[in-house]
C-alpha cells in the first residue's frame, strides 16, 4: 500500500466532469484506489463516491493505492490531478 497527499487545483473542485475523468483513470488499474478526505474515504473508481466527498478547489486529499500496480496507479492519478482533470 502506498499513499500520497495531493491538492485539488480545479477551480470548481471535483464536480461531475473531473470526477468522471478521475474515475476513468482509476479504472485502468487493478489496484484498490481510494482517497481520504475530511475524515471519510471515497472509492476513486466510483463517480458517486467521488462526488459524495464534496471536494473543493484547494482541498487536500490523500490518495491510497493497494495492489499489484499501485505505484503506476498512484503516479498516473497524481499526474491527472496536477494537470487539472481536463479543465
Amino acid at each position: 500500500m502506498i499513499c500520497k497527499k495531493v491538492t485539488i487545483k480545479n477551480p470548481t473542485g471535483l464536480h461531475l466532469r473531473p470526477a468522471g475523468i478521475l474515475c476513468n483513470e482509476a479504472m485502468k488499474y487493478q489496484s484498490l484506489i481510494t482517497f481520504d478526505y475530511d475524515g471519510g474515504t471515497a472509492n476513486a473508481k466510483s463517480v458517486l463516491s467521488v462526488l459524495g466527498a464534496c471536494v473543493k478547489c484547494g482541498d487536500e486529499i490523500e490518495l491510497v493505492c493497494e495492489g499489484t500496480d499501485e505505484e503506476e496507479a498512484l503516479e498516473s492519478l497524481i499526474k491527472a490531478i496536477d494537470s487539472g482533470l481536463g479543465e
